[in-house]
């Protein structure tokens, strides 16, 4: 059986990889798929934890559910994240004809 180390090793080490990207890339959509990595490391350190917190009651072991209802309502905010950042960059794109955000003043007066 995986103990609980080695799923936050998996999600830090996501969440790390996620954390590099944003700070690192230049392009708007490496970015957001750098956040949408660290949303999912979260999602795996909230069902590993969830699933090892289940509790005993006579013999009968019972699921604790609050990570996967957690990790659910994340899973839906970033789908709509990505779908509206993506609709953003598409707009800066066609209006700048470039997705580097070291070019991108538009807030710039």
């Amino acid at each position: 059986m995986v103990s609980l180390m080695h799923f936050q090793l998996l999600s830090a080490a996501l969440f790390a990889i996620g954390l590099y990207g944003v700070l690192a890339r230049r392009s708007a959509v490496l970015i957001v798929m750098s956040i949408e990595l660290m949303l999912n490391a979260v999602n795996i350190n909230l069902i590993a934890t969830a699933s090892h917190l289940g509790y005993r009651d006579a013999g009968e072991v019972f699921a604790n559910f609050d990570g996967q209802i957690i990790a659910i309502f994340v899973i839906t905010v970033a789908a709509a994240e990505v779908g509206l950042a993506l609709a953003i960059i598409l707009r800066i794109y066609r209006n700048r004809s470039t997705v580097n955000v070291d070019e991108i003043d538009l807030m710039k007066w």
